[in-house]
């Protein structure tokens, strides 16, 4: 069994996924980024904002990484010690969904909540934000 099956007593969960399926994207996403900046390689960061993002949003991004001193993605210095998303709404050719960063363990672990925009047509990221 691949070890993206396994389960284990903190997380029951079976991981799945479908490449037509835009939460199933981020979801991806920000699993395979957050583990290529945790491991520092800052190529293959670069390469996944390559082909999950879009254009217009990966120049946008820089600009905010300019400004902020941080990581547009992850909106942070750091790298989060968990991830999470759900899906949270569609209309008018996007799908939104909300990505929840853990930072830290235990009781005082910390949470940033995004709001990620996704666009139908190409399943492509276009648009990270502070979420509620």
């Amino acid at each position: 069994m691949p070890d993206s099956q396994l389960t284990t007593a903190q997380d029951t969960a079976i991981r799945g996924g479908s490449p037509d399926s835009a939460v199933d994207r981020v979801a991806d996403f920000y699993g395979a980024y957050i583990d290529a900046v945790s491991d520092g390689t800052d190529d293959l960061g670069t390469e996944l904002r390559a082909h999950y993002l879009t254009q217009d949003f990966q120049q946008r991004l820089a600009a905010w990484e300019e400004v902020n001193h941080a990581d547009g993605v992850l909106r942070a210095q750091d790298v989060p010690t968990r991830w999470e998303v759900r899906y949270h709404d569609n209309g008018a050719g996007h799908l939104f969904t909300t990505v929840t960063l853990t930072w830290g363990t235990g009781p005082d672990a910390g949470h940033t909540v995004l709001a990620v925009q996704s666009d139908l047509s190409t399943k492509l990221i276009s648009d990270i934000e502070d979420g509620a």
